[in-house]
């Protein structure tokens, strides 16, 4: 997790996230103050919960308002590789730093054996924004990826190829003044844990592909909890599960939880504890939750 220092709503990002909005009469100060102690909480409350938790700063200079969004830069494998991915927007590409990867390894006591660079796509407007863009079902080896503009299916597919995984490309929309538009990142309308989907089929609004999604995941023995547009506008598709010491976490903001319905959260518990804190600042102006501000290592130790 990655605290933040210049945290605001991204002008750059705002073009075609529609969850990011405007806080008014705030301060810059005021902004990142707010910002830190949100990411703070949910940080402390993860360790609490048995989560290990690797904080590293913001680098100097700021200029990274979305920093705290680790998941669209880096993912991490269970074969010792390292993925780079190509970022939409220009003030995110300097987010990719070579001394996180060196402290992971190093001062971590992580064994990284190989790091995969798909950032030349930048240089053809093709972008694949990590864990953001694509959510893995590690254990059946599936990538779903809603196509959107930070979201490309020929990336996809390189991705597929080089970690062996199957594509699994759809769209999903949401309504917007009227339109329906896609949805910039697959991890706002689904998660996938070791043995659920929590997902919102209603943003598909292709029945045969939505069908065959739900078909999809139903075949890989995954019980699938649907989220509701509403929801998902709350993040409750923003969440992800983790390896605590006494058991599965599942980790989400307070928005994302209040959403739920007693339902929902019967089923998600049956796979892990819920840990959930309010993240209002975050999530206006950075137009993301829980499961974004978090790259889960899945590296061998050394």
């Amino acid at each position: 997790m990655i605290r933040p220092q210049s945290f605001r709503k991204n002008e750059e990002t705002a073009t075609n996230n529609l969850y990011q909005k405007s806080l008014d009469g705030i301060e810059p100060d005021e902004m990142i103050r707010r910002a830190q102690k949100e990411f703070d909480t949910l940080s402390e409350a993860l360790g609490e919960a048995g989560v290990n938790v690797y904080v590293f700063d913001e680098q100097v200079p700021y200029e990274t308002p979305d920093a705290l969004f680790p998941n669209n830069w880096i993912s991490t494998h269970e074969n010792g590789t390292v993925g780079l991915y190509p970022m939409y927007a220009t003030n995110r590409r300097t987010e990719r730093r070579e001394d996180i990867i060196v402290q992971l390894e190093h001062e971590g006591g992580f064994n990284i054996q190989n790091i995969i660079d798909f950032t030349e796509f930048e240089t053809h407007n093709r972008f694949l924004e990590g864990t953001g863009s694509m959510v893995l079902d590690r254990v059946h080896r599936k990538a779903y990826a809603a196509i959107s503009p930070r979201t490309d299916e020929t990336a996809l597919l390189h991705f597929c190829e080089e970690f062996d995984y199957e594509p699994v490309a759809f769209s999903a929309l949401q309504s917007a003044a009227g339109d329906r538009l896609p949805i910039y990142h697959t991890n706002v309308m689904m998660s996938i844990g070791s043995g659920f989907c929590a997902i919102c089929l209603e943003s598909i609004d292709d029945e045969e592909e939505r069908e065959a999604i739900h078909n999809e995941l139903k075949g890989d023995g995954l019980e699938v909890i649907p989220l509701t547009e509403t929801q998902i506008e709350k993040f409750a598709g923003n969440m992800l599960e983790l390896q605590g010491q006494e058991g599965l976490i599942i980790a989400m903001s307070s928005s994302a939880f209040n959403a739920l319905d007693s339902e929902q959260i019967d089923a998600l518990q049956r796979f892990g504890s819920i840990v959930h804190s309010d993240l209002t600042t975050i999530e206006t102006c950075g137009g993301g939750s829980a499961r974004c501000m978090i790259a889960e290592i899945h590296l061998p130790k050394a």
